[in-house]
């Protein structure tokens, strides 16, 4: 096989996903096809190889965890608690719905990394009421995909967990890297929701308490609700970036935190358990066959020479290294309109990972950025899984024109933060470097 020869491996998993064939055996059948014409018998040792690394790597056991801790949050009801908690709060604010919403996806974000997860529970919960007090339906939907997008740039983001082993950077460093990058973000969808409702009215009215619950009670609802759910959030995030744990030892905390809390709202029985484990099992078995399909994808490709046969055509070009930069982020974007994040990482990272280092940007900061891009492509049109996440949760009323039209103005904010953490790469290094914990790969 020649290098250029390695390249067709990507139209012909183009080819295969555009036919309708799984992702993950997509990748699979390539990896096998193309190593097989190059290795011969040998190849098959290389694959098995890969399922040996990929059940064997300590790293990707998080993910199941994580994916258990957000199942029981969800199905416990305790999600529930906490957006009327929060909610208690908000409403004299203008927008106080849609700030409410953004407010509990950052928090359920932090507290569980698993994107559709966090928008799916938002939205049950905050749709029909903003559909009660009559709010604009383009900003009901851009703030319902918005704030569950956010899982993909708040850690702990099982999308993380993923790109971690995969970069070969420590997932603790993309962690504490994310967290500005990540709130900054949230704090623009906050401006952007309070200043559309103080601007027009109309698209966000003011929700009229009826019952007015008093101080007192408001403090007991708010710290029965938010208190342990901080704490939680703490023993996942807090013990990784503080170096106490690695992330798979703060995700079995997490579950296990995830557990006690049910227990001690009374929400516990079998049939949450029940759910949630078949949840974490049909959601894990997918993320690590995805992985598997990209290991064997990525080894294939690397081994027949493609990563030179890049590198030297990006070279050739004669672009200068932020040029090459903004390929590979465009790239990023555009498949990120056809692919799953996960997908997207396992088939971009490898590649590119090389050529950052080559070019000498710094890893963390190109990470953090990518991400970014990722979560971008995840809200905007025509085939924003955001969007279709949301779809299956709303009413007819709520059409594909109004939440096209709602997500610009967030995707728009999700550009700014962009381009402030390429034009200050201390927005995601100043952190890492900081935080002089162990460096868990």
């Amino acid at each position: 096989m020649s290098d250029y020869l390695a390249l067709l491996m990507f139209p012909a998993l183009l080819a295969f996903i555009i036919a309708g064939f799984p992702i993950a055996f997509s990748m699979i059948v390539i990896a096998t096809i193309f190593g097989i014409m190059q290795f011969g018998d040998a190849a098959a040792y290389q694959l098995l190889t890969k399922i040996e690394d990929t059940a064997s790597n300590s790293i990707l056991a998080a993910v199941p965890l994580f994916i258990f801790m957000g199942a029981v949050l969800e199905r416990s009801g305790i999600a529930e608690r906490l957006f009327g908690a929060i909610h208690l709060w908000t409403t004299k604010l203008p927008g106080g719905l849609g700030v409410g919403a953004i407010i509990m996806g950052t928090l359920f974000a932090a507290s569980s990394g698993v994107v559709g997860a966090t928008e799916a529970v938002i939205g049950m919960l905050a749709v029909p009421v903003m559909l009660k007090h009559h709010y604009s339906k383009s900003l009901l939907s851009g703030t319902i995909c918005a704030s569950g997008s956010l899982g993909t740039a708040i850690p702990p983001s099982i999308t993380v967990v993923v790109l971690g082993p995969v970069a070969g950077v420590s997932v603790g460093s993309l962690f504490s890297g994310l967290l500005i990058p990540g709130f900054l973000m949230a704090a623009m969808f906050l401006i952007y929701i309070i200043g559309v409702a103080y601007l027009k009215p109309e698209m966000a009215p003011q929700v009229e308490e009826t019952d007015q619950v008093p101080l007192g009670a408001r403090l007991r609802i708010t710290l029965v609700a938010l208190l342990p759910t901080l704490a939680l959030i703490f023993v996942v995030l807090g013990t990784i970036l503080m170096g106490v744990a690695t992330p798979t030892e703060a995700a079995a905390c997490g579950a296990l935190g995830a557990i006690l809390l049910s227990l001690a709202y009374r929400n516990l029985t079998f049939k949450v358990l029940w759910h949630a484990a078949i949840r974490t099992m049909n959601i894990s078995a997918m993320i690590l066959l995805i992985v598997l399909g990209g290991s064997m994808f990525a080894g294939v490709f690397f081994a027949a020479g493609g990563m030179a046969t890049v590198q030297s055509l990006l070279m050739d070009t004669g672009l200068n290294p932020w040029m090459i930069l903004a390929v590979i982020l465009l790239i990023t974007f555009i498949a990120g309109f056809v692919l799953d994040l996960i997908s997207v990482v396992l088939i971009i990272i490898p590649v590119a990972m090389p050529i950052v280092r080559m070019l000498g940007f710094d890893e963390i900061w190109f990470c953090v950025a990518f991400l970014v891009v990722l979560q971008t492509s995840y809200l905007t049109p025509p085939l924003a899984p955001a969007i279709f996440y949301l779809r299956a949760i709303t009413p007819p009323e709520v059409t594909l024109r109004h939440m096209y039209a709602g997500v610009v103005p967030f995707i728009v904010a999700q550009l700014l933060v962009l381009a402030l953490v390429l034009t200050f790469p201390g927005l995601a290094t100043w952190l890492p470097d900081a935080m002089s914990g162990p460096s868990w790969k």
